[in-house]
C-alpha cells in the first residue's frame, strides 16, 4: 500500500504563486507516473498535470498551461505542483495520484494511489 500525502495548500490572492507538495510512504512510486487532479465545489473531479517516471514527459490541462509545472525528486519520493499567476477559477482540493503505470494519463482510471487532498482558495 502506497500513501500519498499532500501539503502546500492555502488561501491566496488573485496572481500569487503557490507550490503543492506530494509526499510517498515509499519509494516505489519512482517507477509510476503521477499525476495531479483536482475538485471545485459541486465539480467533477478534473486533470490538471501528469509527469512520467522520470519526469522526462509532461501533459497539463489546457488552463493551466503556462501556469502551472509538474515535476518529481524521485530520491525524496516527492511530486510538486508550482502554480503561478493563480486565478478564482483554480480554487479547488488539489490531489495528487500515483499512475498504474510508468507514466501518468488524464483519467482518474489511470490512476491507483490517491492522497486526501489541499485545499487551494483563489481570492478575487
Amino acid at each position: 500500500q502506497v500513501q500519498l500525502v499532500e501539503s502546500g495548500g492555502g488561501l491566496v490572492q488573485a496572481g500569487s504563486t503557490l507550490t503543492l507538495s506530494c509526499t510517498a510512504s515509499r519509494r516505489t512510486t519512482s517507477n509510476n507516473g503521477m499525476g495531479w487532479f483536482r475538485q471545485a465545489p459541486g465539480k467533477e473531479r478534473e486533470f490538471v498535470a501528469s509527469i512520467s517516471w522520470n519526469g522526462a514527459s509532461t501533459a497539463y490541462t489546457d488552463s493551466v498551461k503556462d501556469r502551472f509545472t509538474i515535476s518529481r525528486d524521485n530520491a525524496k519520493s516527492t511530486l510538486y505542483l508550482q502554480m503561478t499567476n493563480l486565478k478564482p477559477e483554480d480554487t479547488a482540493v488539489y490531489s495528487c495520484a500515483a499512475a498504474l503505470r510508468s507514466y501518468g494519463g488524464r483519467s482518474t482510471a489511470d490512476y491507483r494511489y490517491w492522497g486526501q487532498g489541499t485545499q487551494v482558495t483563489v481570492s478575487s
